[in-house]
């Protein structure tokens, strides 16, 4: 059904974009630094700068353990985090509200129960950690060190969209015509596969934390659909393919076509 208040919608977002945009300096110098935005045609890049200038305003992006964040490197936080919704729309990223960046990874306290009840404590060293309907977490050296088929912010943006649905499960909301069975078994056989490469000590086409469960697989496969397209399709294209259905967007012939000019 239409949404009667769409234009007041549009109105709103409107306004932001006239009142806080993101500048010429500081969308040129983030472009420059962000790989996976080789490719893009210039109404996608102005598609995505209005993005992330509308993240920027609904999403707070905060420093944390003594890091102090200025305008650059919100806004390159900003540009990475709206690629993924890029043919989608701000609202996916409805119902949280705050980014906290720590300088390096970070510790995180855990309690685990075994089938016993015994309880146990660890402490993870973490690059990035998104909370359902808590903030996402972030290390700034990571975010600056993103490479093909690892970046960070992709990675726990994937989670947030994932768990729309409810749990980070490897299941996120999929679009009208899209097939569950398909995803289920697509990306399923590919998991598994995965694993067995994983049992064997065998070279795996995706990082091996992608075994973890399914949620980290569709976050790590989501990180190579954008940042290293070509390496998941080769290594399994009926994966792209569902993600290029439920993005919408085809990366990997953005990376054969070339920088648009």
């Amino acid at each position: 059904m239409p949404n009667p208040f769409a234009w007041l919608d549009h109105w709103r977002r409107r306004r932001i974009l006239a009142k806080y945009p993101i500048g010429d300096t500081e969308w040129h110098a983030a472009a420059r630094r962000i790989d996976a935005l080789h490719g893009l045609s210039p109404d996608d890049l102005a598609r995505l700068r209005d993005l992330a200038a509308l993240f920027l305003r609904g999403k707070t992006i905060n420093g944390a353990g003594g890091l102090q964040l200025d305008r650059q490197m919100r806004v390159e936080i900003a540009v990475q985090a709206c690629l993924p919704i890029l043919q989608l729309d701000i609202d996916w990223y409805d119902g949280w509200c705050e980014i906290i960046v720590y300088p390096e990874t970070f510790r995180v306290r855990r309690r685990d129960s075994d089938d016993a009840g015994v309880v146990s404590e660890r402490e993870d060293l973490l690059a990035g950690e998104s909370w359902r309907r808590g903030p996402v977490v972030l290390s700034w050296h990571d975010v600056c060190h993103a490479t093909p088929g690892e970046n960070v912010v992709i990675h726990e943006l994937a989670h947030k969209l994932d768990m729309l649905n409810g749990a980070a499960n490897g299941m996120p909301p999929l679009h009208r015509g899209m097939s569950h069975q398909d995803w289920s078994a697509t990306l399923g056989a590919a998991y598994a596969e995965l694993r067995r490469h994983v049992a064997l000590h065998l070279v795996t086409p995706i990082d091996a934390y992608a075994a973890t469960n399914p949620g980290e697989f569709f976050a790590v496969a989501s990180e190579y659909f954008f940042t290293d397209p070509l390496a998941l399709l080769r290594s399994w294209p009926p994966v792209y393919r569902q993600l290029q259905l439920f993005y919408r967007q085809d990366p990997a012939t953005r990376v054969r076509n070339g920088p648009q000019t």
